[in-house]
Order: C-alpha cells, then structure tokens, then sequence
C-alpha cells in the first residue's frame, strides 16, 4: 500500500466542503439558476450522502442562486405505451382507474436519483404540478420556475425549463450524459410539423378526488440526444470537470437548447418512430 500524500488524499471521502470548490472550479456561478441532472454513484463516496450534495450546491450557487431538479414521475402516463416492461393490455384499464392523482407535495419522482429526491423534500422547496414532468426548486427564483407548467406544451415555452431559458440559466450533466439533459426537449417545440402524441396521467381533482385526463403533446424524442450531445460539446461552449469522482459537464442552457433547436432541423427527419404512443 502507497504511502504518498496525494493517493491517500484522493481515497478520502468527498465532502460538502471539496464539492463546493469543485463545482465553483467548474464554473457555476453564484447567484444562478442551475438545474441539475445527476447521479451520485460516480462521484464516489460522500460523507453525508445526496444531502451533503445538495448542500455543496446551494453552496456554489450561493443564497441568491435557484437550485432546480427534475422531479419526473413517468409511471403516471398510459400503460398502452409502457414498454419496459409491457403490460398485459387487462391491466390498463385498472391501472388508467386506480393510479393515484398526482400530488405535488407527495408524489415521489421515479427513476430521477437520490439529489432529485432531496430537493423535492427539502423544507421550502417548490414544485410545479405536472402529473408527468414536474420540476423542483429551491432558492430565490423556486416559486417563479416552477409556477404555471402547463399540462399541454409540458416541457416547452411555458414550462420551468422555458423560465431557466428566460432567466439565462445554466445545466449542470453530474455523472450523466446529454441523454439525461432534458433542456434539449426544448428544443424540439421549435421544431416544425413536430409529431404528435396523445398522453396521459391521473391527476388530484378539486374536490380531493382523482381522474384520467387526456392531452395533446409533441412526441419526445431523446434518442439522438447523445449524438447531438456530442456536436455541442465540440463548440467549446461545454465546461467538463471532475466534481468528486464524476465527470461533469456545466453549460449555458441557452446555448444548449439554440443549438439543439439548429441541430434538430438539419438532422431530423419530419417524423420518426412512436406514433402516437406516449413517451
């Protein structure tokens, strides 16, 4: 076993501390908006876990700054279109009539990580009421991000990722790749003759019930995201370092989404596959 310094150094636990100076040695900027897409296993042990995470970035982007997170749930959506793993077709009607309506202050993200958990339990914290893809915040700017998402144009203008836009927000990729960067679905709204899809969710009704309701929405599509991902990342434009263990990428999320938005027009076809089945 090594004796040296710097390797008995790099086996210690990351901390709230460390974390905090290698987000600001990224580059995020104190007073920001930053939404954040990350998973806590590469970035190596922590004392303290997601919440000293979460902490190393409110730290970063100081008490002025908004932390934001997406706080998906897409198990709330149409079982017809479920496809890992299907569902047998008997079950969709139990399940369009059992699922229960999506709450906000309960509702648990699914399949979003651990830092996405504590942000939407963090006493304070804002989310926007989307029965399929809410967003949390925490800071200045939390009730003006996530206010008003709109159930139809769920992820465009009028959504929290089109506030972070209005507000010249930045992405924070901790651990994960541009298939995880949900800004680039902004993007896809400017596109034209988007395909269509037919979506839906159980949502909490006035009176404290629930229902099924169904809308109209553009088709998503992340399956280019990586490919696009790429390109974007050889303008220069993407900061890349180590936060922890993980890599990390930082980014103007204008710059992003005007990217994708060209990108999307000279690479995509008019249509691609999916139909009319939920994503």
């Amino acid at each position: 076993m090594s004796n040296h310094p710097a390797e008995a150094a790099e086996r210690l636990p990351h901390t709230r501390e460390s974390l905090a100076a290698d987000l600001a040695e990224l580059g995020v900027r104190p007073g920001s908006t930053l939404l954040v897409h990350a998973s806590l296993k590469p970035v190596g042990y922590v004392a303290g876990g997601p919440h000293a995470l979460v902490l190393a970035l409110r730290d970063a982007i100081g008490p002025d700054g908004t932390l934001v997170v997406p706080t998906h749930t897409p198990d709330n959506s149409d079982p017809a279109g479920w496809q890992n793993p299907p569902v047998p077709a008997d079950w969709w009607p139990v399940i369009r009539a059992h699922t229960p309506g999506f709450d906000p202050q309960v509702t648990p993200s699914r399949w979003m990580g651990a830092i996405a958990e504590v942000v939407r339990t963090w006493p304070g914290g804002q989310r926007s009421d989307h029965p399929q893809v809410s967003f949390a915040a925490l800071g200045r700017l939390a009730a003006e991000v996530v206010y008003g998402q709109p159930r139809a144009g769920m992820l465009g203008a009028d959504s929290p990722l089109g506030k972070i836009y209005g507000l010249d927000g930045d992405v924070l990729l901790l651990g994960v790749g541009h298939d995880s960067n949900t800004s680039l679905h902004l993007a896809e709204y400017r596109q034209q003759d988007a395909p269509a899809a037919r979506l839906g969710a159980a949502v909490q009704t006035a009176d404290g019930g629930r229902e099924w309701v169904w809308w109209d929405d553009i088709d998503l599509d992340e399956s280019d995201f990586e490919l696009l991902g790429a390109d974007f990342d050889a303008t220069g434009k993407v900061r890349t370092g180590r936060v922890g263990g993980a890599l990390a990428r930082l980014m103007p999320q204008r710059a992003a989404v005007d990217f994708a938005e060209r990108w999307m027009s000279e690479n995509r076809k008019q249509t691609h596959p999916g139909g009319d089945q939920p994503s």
